[in-house]
């Protein structure tokens, strides 16, 4: 097994449960790691034998693209779609990050972390 990781990647999204929030938007961060079989991509060196981390990070960006209310909701379709599309992907851990949230406070950001294994 091996791991391939994409962190940090930004995106300006709509989400959140205030009316406000969609209609002005805000910063987002995802963090996203993937276990896959890496065995024979180590060996090929062929790109159809690995996970394309520019697949990831298509999904990523097209998912935060959709408005939700909650970030759960959002970390839930990125890992669906992952299992849906990549046949290799044997777990999926992605945090969604609200940089800046609005909730009265000097916080630097709010995440929701989900963790999943395909059954």
């Amino acid at each position: 097994m091996g791991t391939i990781k994409l962190q940090n990647i930004r995106t300006f999204s709509f989400h959140g449960c205030l009316m406000e929030e969609s209609k002005i938007g805000s910063d987002y961060s995802v963090d996203l790691e993937v276990k896959t079989d890496m065995r024979k991509s180590a060996v090929s060196d062929d790109l159809h034998d690995t996970v394309d981390y520019v697949h990831l990070n298509k999904v990523v960006v097209e998912e935060m693209a959709i408005r939700s209310k909650l970030l759960e909701h959002v970390a839930h379709r990125i890992i669906k779609r992952i299992f849906d599309e990549l046949p290799a992907v044997s777990r999926v851990m992605v945090s969604v990050s609200k940089l800046n949230p609005p909730i009265g406070g000097d916080v630097e950001a709010v995440t929701v972390v989900m963790e999943e294994y395909r059954s």
